[in-house]
């Protein structure tokens, strides 16, 4: 298999929307009319989760009328809650067929079909015209990605000139070797972690000036200790282990060790399309 073919596999679950209907209505959630809210335990799969989301968003400058394109959107959370809290037009692409599917069926339960879709897609190869939108996002999704001089290629060749790319990405603060199982990996095989200098210098030579980034480290970690805690009370309905699937608690605590030690961090990154 290629590289994206074995990261596909990866994320594919087989039943996941089955499964997903299934815990929200164990849960008393009318599935026929959801909520972000409701859907904010399984759908904002990175770190800091629906938190990190909304300050991402805040620094993206996202308002009602731009069209945003959402590279790696995954169950699409982060996609319905700009759409929904700026009144953006938001279209998702990700490798992962089955994502895609279930990111469509939660957007139409959510009543957002109208504002918010998702297609199947390489973020190597985006199926848009030039400048076609006005932000691009990019949450947790170069760490399956080698060749990210294409993908911030592609990503400035879809945004207007001025546009904004924000990522919100796993990146590698110091030497040393990654603990496997991670989240979007299970071994190193289709791991790509790398440094911000090196986020920084391809981002420059694709055409996009970094106007802002900060670590959410901090972020990461609190959020965190409040989802354990908030486990430990029978506070969750959802919960990434329904995503993950085998051994998510040792890949959860891998990801979480490794940012406690300062190994790895959450990064933001404003850019700027030249």
């Amino acid at each position: 298999m290629s590289t994206e073919e074995k990261v596909a596999s990866h994320y594919t679950h087989g039943s996941l929307e089955e499964t997903l209907l299934a815990a929200l209505t164990a849960g008393g959630k009318d599935i026929d009319h959801l909520s972000i809210d409701d859907l904010a335990g399984i759908d904002e799969f990175h770190l800091g989760r629906r938190e990190a989301t909304r300050e991402f968003a805040r620094d993206l400058d996202v308002s009602d009328g731009l069209r945003l394109i959402d590279i790696g959107s995954g169950l699409g959370g982060p996609a319905r809650y700009i759409a929904s809290t700026y009144g953006c037009a938001v279209t998702g692409v990700d490798l992962t067929d089955e994502f895609v599917k279930v990111a469509n069926v939660l957007t139409e339960r959510c009543g957002m079909a109208a504002q918010v879709s998702f297609r199947q897609a390489s973020a190597l190869a985006l199926p848009f015209a030039d400048q076609s939108f006005d932000r691009a996002t990019l949450i947790h999704v170069g760490m399956n990605i080698e060749d990210k001089a294409r993908l911030f290629a592609e990503a400035r060749r879809v945004l207007k000139p001025g546009g904004r790319f924000g990522l919100y990405e796993v990146m590698q603060m110091r030497d040393g070797a990654l603990p496997y199982p991670m989240p979007w990996a299970m071994t190193p095989e289709t791991s790509f972690v790398r440094s911000p200098e090196t986020y920084r210098q391809l981002l420059k030579e694709a055409g996009f000036t970094v106007e802002s980034e900060q670590d959410r480290s901090a972020l990461a970690i609190r959020m965190a200790q409040e989802m354990r805690a908030s486990a430990a009370v029978g506070g969750q309905t959802l919960s990434l282990g329904a995503l993950m699937g085998p051994r998510a608690a040792e890949r959860v605590g891998n990801v979480g060790m490794s940012v406690g030690s300062g190994l790895i961090a959450p990064i933001e990154m404003i850019a700027k399309a030249d």
